[in-house]
């Protein structure tokens, strides 16, 4: 479509996409794509706020040597990047397993079996 046209909601087609959108594995779909993001979100959030406050408030706890210079502080700031590979990781395999299938599965019988 080019920029100089317009679309209208209720140009023909556009019923495809508000069936799509409330055909029964769209909404599936959409659930098990929440049920991952927002708990790992908020457990990421959280993490990351503890890991904030605690660098603020408890420099007791995050000066404490572990081994040679290295500190809590340190640790647990180089468990942030761990955390973020390690939800990255989750969330691959729970796409492939989870999400991909069914996404196919639409895209299949929107395009009209063509893939």
């Amino acid at each position: 479509m080019s920029t100089s046209e317009q679309h209208t909601p209720d140009a023909p087609g556009d019923h495809v996409w508000v069936d799509v959108q409330n055909s029964p594995d769209f909404v599936e779909l959409r659930r098990r794509l929440r049920s991952f993001v927002f708990p790992m979100a908020g457990l990421f959030l959280a993490w990351y706020v503890a890991y904030v406050l605690l660098a603020d408030y408890a420099h007791g706890f995050m000066s404490t040597k572990v081994v040679g210079n290295i500190n809590v502080g340190l640790i647990l700031g180089l468990l942030q990047f761990v955390s973020t590979f390690v939800i990255t990781t989750l969330y691959v395999r729970h796409a492939n397993k989870n999400l991909d299938p069914l996404a196919e599965k639409l895209r299949n019988e929107l395009e009209g079996g063509q893939a």
